[in-house]
C-alpha cells in the first residue's frame, strides 16, 4: 500500500547534576528555530519544564538553546545540518573540532544532558539525489570516533534521521530500502547495531492524507478505521505502525533485525491547508500520545514502546513553504509559546491544559491595518508586497484567515510585515495604505500577531539552515518565485 510510506514519506567530563523531570520518557519534541520572532531560549526551557517535557531534538547545535538547557535535566538530541556532512566525512580533525565546540563545551557538571547526535537531516531524501549519499555514513563514523576519544562513545549515541522515502512502497511485511541507498543503509545499520544506537525515521500521516488523493482519512489517526491494511495475518489500523514495521522489516533485510527505530518527527499542523486545523491536530497528537503510552508496540515488535519526537514545539514562520503553506504551523504551541489545544500526557483521557510560555518579551500592543479610505486594488498590491517579505500563510485557502475578505486580508498582511520589522513606524506606511491601531484587529480564529522583541535577546536563536523562496497567497493573487528548493 503506497500510502504507508509517505512520498517525502559523561564519563570523562562528569555526569551533570540535573533536576528530575517526570515527563513521558518515550515522548519528546522537535525544537526548531526558523523564525523571525524567536522566544528567548531560557523562556522556552522554562515552558518545557512546566509541561514536564523531558526530551528535545534540535536541528543544529544552537548555542543559545544548549546554554539554556544546561542543568535542566532535559535529554537533548543535537542535529548536524546536511551542509556539514562532506567536511565531517572528509576529516576526523573536523569531527573532533565539531564535538569539542558543540558538545563537550556544553556538557559536564550542570551542563546540557546531550544524549544523541543526529548526523544530517533526511540526507537520503529523493529530491537531494546523491548529494549526501557518500558522506553521511563516513560523517557518522567520524563523529562516533570523536565521541569515543573524549570518553562519550557510550553516553552520546550517533544516529541519522531518514525520511520514509528511503523505503520502497510495499506492504510492511515486504519492506525494503530503495536500491540506490540499500548499501548505505546496511553500513549505517551495522554501525548502529555495534554501538546500540537507534535509527530515526520521520513519519507524516498528514502528508500522506494531503498529498495522496486515495489515502483513507481515518487511517492517519489512532481511533479506529474502516480502511484497515491487511498484510497477510496482520491487520494495521494506522499509518504509524505500518510505516514503522516497513522500516523494521527493511533493516532485517540488510541483516540487522534488532536495530532500534525511533520516530524522529511526527505531528500535525494547525493552519495553512484544509486538514490543518486545531481540532484535527489535537485529535492526531492526543491519539499519538495515547498510542505510545499503551506500550503495545507494533505487530513486528509487540510490547516494545514506540519512542517519538513530536514535530513541533513552536510554529516557525520562516520555514520553506514546500510542500505547502502548513509548513509554518506544525507547533503544538504558537510562535510565542501559547498552547493551541489541550494535550494529556498521562494517557488517561484528561482534558489537560498545557502551560504557556511565561515572561515573553512582546512588542507593544499595537498593530498595522489597512486605511479604510484606500481602494481595493491598491490594497491588493500593498498586501502582495507585504507578503513577499512576511508570513501570510494563514490567508491561504483553508487557513484560519482565508475567509476574512478585504480589507482585512490586507490588514493581516500589513501587520505581519509591521511586526516582522519590530513595529518600525515606517513599515506601516505602504504609501498611505496602512495605519497603526491600538485596538486588536483579530477576527475570530484569525489572530493578528504581536511580535517578540529582539532588543532584549543577546544571543541569536535563528537556525543557520538556508530557506527556500516562498509562495505567499492573498485571496486569488499568487506571487510565484523564480525557483524553488527543497529544505526543511
Amino acid at each position: 500500500m503506497a500510502a504507508c510510506a509517505h512520498l517525502f514519506l559523561l564519563l570523562a567530563l562528569g555526569f551533570p547534576l540535573q533536576e528530575t523531570l517526570v515527563g513521558v520518557s518515550a515522548l519528546g519534541f522537535n525544537w526548531g528555530t526558523i523564525t523571525s520572532h524567536p522566544v528567548p531560549p531560557r523562556v522556552v526551557v522554562q515552558m518545557l519544564k512546566a509541561n514536564n517535557i523531558s526530551k528535545v531534538k534540535l536541528f543544529d547545535a544552537n548555542p543559545a538553546a544548549l546554554s539554556a538547557l544546561a542543568g535542566s535535566g532535559i535529554e537533548v538530541m543535537v542535529g548536524i545540518p546536511n551542509e556539514l556532512l562532506h567536511t565531517l566525512a572528509s576529516s576526523s580533525a573536523a569531527a573532533d573540532a565539531w564535538v569539542s565546540t558543540n558538545l563537550t563545551s556544553f556538557m559536564g557538571k550542570r551542563g546540557a544532558n546531550i544524549r544523541y547526535v543526529a548526523v544530517g537531516n533526511e540526507p537520503f531524501l529523493s529530491a537531494y539525489g546523491v548529494q549526501f549519499q557518500n558522506s553521511t555514513y563516513p560523517a557518522m563514523k567520524n563523529i562516533y570516533e570523536s565521541l569515543a576519544k573524549v570518553g562519550l562513545g557510550d553516553q552520546v549515541k550517533v544516529t541519522v534521521p531518514c525520511n520514509a522515502d528511503v523505503l520502497l512502497n510495499t506492504p510492511p511485511s515486504k519492506g525494503q530500502f530503495r536500491s540506490d541507498v540499500k548499501e548505505t543503509m546496511r553500513q549505517i545499520a551495522a554501525l548502529l547495531s555495534q554501538i546500540n544506537a537507534p535509527l530515526l525515521v520521520n513519519i507524516y500521516p498528514f502528508l500522506d492524507l494531503t498529498l495522496q488523493t486515495d489515502f483513507p482519512e481515518d487511517f492517519a489517526f489512532f481511533d479506529g478505521t474502516t480502511h484497515a491494511l491487511v498484510d497477510g495475518a496482520v491487520t494495521y489500523t494506522n499509518a504509524l505502525d505500518a510505516s514503522l514495521d516497513m522500516i523494521i522489516v527493511a533493516l532485517a533485510g540488510v541483516g540487522y533485525p534488532n536495530v532500534q527505530v525511533f520516530v524522529g518527527e511526527i505531528g500535525w499542523p494547525t493552519d495553512g491547508a484544509i486538514y490543518a486545523n486545531v481540532s484535527t491536530a489535537q485529535r492526531f497528537n492526543q491519539g499519538l500520545v495515547k498510542h505510545i503510552l499503551s506500550k503495545q508496540g507494533t505487530p513486528q515488535r509487540p510490547g516494545v514502546q514506540i519512542e517519538a519526537y513530536i514535530f513541533g514545539l513552536l510554529d516557525e514562520n520562516q520555514k520553506s513553504l514546500l510542500p505547502g503553506n502548513f509548513e509554518r504551523h506544525w507547533g503544538v504551541f504558537t510562535f510565542d509559546g501559547q498552547a493551541k489545544y489541550t494535550l494529556d500526557f498521562s494517557g488517561q483521557g484528561l482534558d489537560t491544559n498545557l502551560v504557556n510560555a511565561d515572561s515573553v518579551p512582546y512588542l507593544p500592543s499595537r498593530w498595522c491595518v489597512a486605511n479604510p479610505k484606500s481602494n481595493e486594488s491598491d490594497l491588493v498590491r500593498g498586501a502582495q508586497y507585504a507578503c513577499a517579505n512576511a508570513d501570510c500563510t494563514a490567508l491561504a485557502y483553508g487557513g484560519s484567515c482565508s475567509n476574512v475578505g478585504m480589507p482585512d486580508n490586507a490588514s493581516y498582511a500589513f501587520n505581519s510585515y509591521y511586526q516582522l520589522n519590530q513595529q518600525d513606524d515606517n513599515t506601516c506606511s505602504f504609501n498611505g495604505l496602512g495605519v497603526i491601531t491600538f485596538v486588536d484587529p483579530s477576527i475570530g480564529d484569525c489572530r493578528f500577531l504581536i511580535g517578540v522583541s529582539r532588543a532584549v535577546q543577546t544571543i541569536s536563536c535563528f537556525s543557520t539552515s538556508k530557506e527556500a523562496v516562498d509562495v505567499p497567497i492573498i485571496g486569488n493573487f499568487h506571487l510565484l518565485p523564480s525557483e524553488l528548493t527543497v529544505t526543511r
